[in-house]
């Protein structure tokens, strides 16, 4: 079995209504809205489509990281190119500056189809005309209607830009949501969730974490029992593409059992998330009563065959079926958006998670009875060890001439005294620090 690799290689627009119980004169006020569940929730811009991209970009871009027999085996489809170059030139999308920069990264000019410059002006100047329009229904809201009125405007032309138009543009739509007087901080909330959608379709990972952080502090302030729980996966996300996998497990894991964001990613993908960041993480009895065991997670395990045999094989400490599914795991990483950008960090991980468990095992035990286990080659295994030891990853060490690879755990109570010697200091430094500063 050849190794698994360890690197990186190289619709019509909702609007949320107002609930019927809400006052719907000028004069009431809008911190009383209701929350808005995912079926309410914006559409736009579609996320889907932006997993769609993303699979086109790593298969057939420029710099492509799946052949086609790995793209067949993770499901993604052979005319995808011409679907999304139809989806993003229709009705349903119709954003030219969208389908001006994918033109030339995914080929379109070679395919039949393919839209001309003079057609996309067209559809601009078209989009200009919506736009004035919906703005003119905020002008009338603003002189005839109330502030749910303005409101409801305001969101319908930034879903129209996050729609139909640049990143930009629907960024500064929504600010100008958000700069609405007498805005609540559920609405505000809602707001700030549909623009992190934007930053994160466009890969702006920066922004994205910094209106989440902004809707974060908000929903701890505000915001009803939905909106928090929403906010919960967007914020793992971020949390994730941020590389911190381990407090983004834990969010992940609290909303298995209340997922409603759908209008982030399916249900599906949530779980392949969720199994992926909790068996880097969680301790056995965990991972085997939240995972495993999870009644949520089983329900979809046939959906996901490969991600539940890495997991119930690291599980079962059959070592060799878990490093044959991590082979198979790696193409599914790289055609995630989420996971992508840290493929080669999550495959190092599993290796190490496995290496690690199989010799907390064992004192001492043979290269070839251990490379038997995993179905590798000594000499991989050896070059394997070789990196994780050097890197402080294992305490082990290995004895080439026998042949022998040999545990060093660390005693734990030295460990557990050296810790708190460190931590004592660190206390000590803050408390002098304090004192002098208390002194002026």
């Amino acid at each position: 079995m050849a190794p698994p690799p360890t690197e990186d290689d190289g619709s019509k627009m909702d609007i949320d209504t107002p609930s019927t119980t809400e006052v719907e004169s000028k004069s009431a006020p809008i911190n009383t809205t209701p929350s808005a569940s995912s079926e309410s929730a914006s559409k736009y811009p579609n996320m889907e489509l932006a997993q769609s991209i993303h699979q086109l970009v790593v298969t057939v871009g420029p710099n492509p990281r799946l052949d086609a027999d790995e793209a067949k085996a993770v499901g993604i489809p052979s005319d995808l190119n011409a679907k999304v170059m139809k989806q993003v030139g229709g009705p349903d999308v119709a954003n030219p500056s969208l389908y001006r920069e994918l033109k030339g990264t995914l080929g379109w000019e070679s395919m039949p189809g393919c839209l001309s410059e003079e057609e996309l002006k067209a559809m601009e100047e078209k989009n200009t005309v919506t736009l004035a329009e919906l703005e003119k229904k905020v002008e009338e809201a603003t002189e005839q209607s109330g502030d749910m009125e303005v409101l409801d405007a305001r969101f319908a032309i930034a879903r129209f830009a996050a729609k139909s138009l640049s990143k930009d543009e629907a960024l500064d739509a929504y600010d100008k949501v958000l700069a609405l007087p007498k805005l609540s901080s559920g609405k505000t909330i809602d707001a700030l969730m549909e623009s992190a959608r934007v930053a994160s379709f466009y890969s702006d990972t920066t922004k994205n974490a910094s209106i989440i952080d902004r809707a974060s502090k908000l929903a701890k302030e505000g915001g009803d029992w939905d909106r928090r729980n929403r906010l919960k996966v967007y914020n793992a996300l971020s949390l994730f593409l941020a590389r911190d996998v381990k407090v983004a497990a834990s969010l992940l894991i609290d909303c298995v059992a209340t997922f409603s964001c759908s209008e982030l990613c399916s249900y599906t993908d949530f779980v392949v998330y969720t199994m992926l960041s909790s068996i880097l993480h969680l301790p056995r009895t965990d991972l085997k009563t939240k995972i495993i065991d999870g009644p949520e997670i089983l329900s979809i395990v046939q959906e996901i065959p490969i991600i539940t045999t890495l997991v119930n094989a690291l599980y079962d400490c059959d070592y060799k079926a878990y490093l044959h599914a991590m082979v198979e795991v790696h193409p599914i990483l790289v055609a995630d958006r989420f996971l992508e950008p840290h493929s080669g960090y999550i495959m190092r991980e599993l290796h190490v998670l496995g290496y690690k468990q199989f010799l907390d095992s064992y004192k001492s035990v043979t290269l070839e009875s251990m490379a038997s286990s995993f179905g590798v080659g000594t000499q991989y295994l050896d070059l394997q060890l070789s990196r994780f030891i050097a890197a402080g990853r294992l305490t082990a060490k290995v004895d080439k001439f026998g042949g022998v690879v040999e545990t060093n755990r660390p005693d734990l109570k030295n460990a557990q005294y050296r810790d708190m010697i460190q931590h004592g200091d660190v206390l000590l430094n803050r408390i002098q620090k304090l004192a002098r500063v208390v002194d002026l």
